[in-house]
């Protein structure tokens, strides 16, 4: 028995990188792992290759009427929640000190990891 056997898990970002990766952890542990991303298609080859115990939402994280779709999804097919593993991200590249904290992509992170 895994040590996430019966847990019901929600990853953000778990359609590819570190939040894919745990997905693909988490249920070979036990757990039943709701995975989100933006893309469709991506969506559609992480489920294809964790092959079991995974439902795949289309959203954004950074929406919160995404999320409340995602929450009674999970309310309706499980009926519980265990765990939440923030994964998603965006990134843009500058030299330290010239990103402006206030800049947009600041501010989608800020509500991506405060969500």
């Amino acid at each position: 028995m895994g040590k996430f056997e019966g847990k019901i898990a929600f990853i953000t970002g778990g359609d590819n990188g570190i939040g894919f990766a745990t997905a693909k952890q988490f249920v070979n542990e036990g757990a039943y792992v709701f995975i989100t991303g933006q893309r469709d298609a991506d969506l559609a080859a992480a489920i294809k290759e964790i092959g079991r115990n995974v439902t795949g939402v289309q959203g954004d994280v950074s929406n919160l009427r995404d999320l409340d779709r995602l929450f009674a999804q999970i309310k309706q097919e499980k009926g519980k929640l265990d765990i939440v593993f923030a994964s998603a991200s965006i990134a843009k590249f500058a030299p330290f000190g010239k990103m402006a904290l206030a800049s947009p992509v600041a501010g989608i992170c800020v509500r991506i990891n405060l969500a």
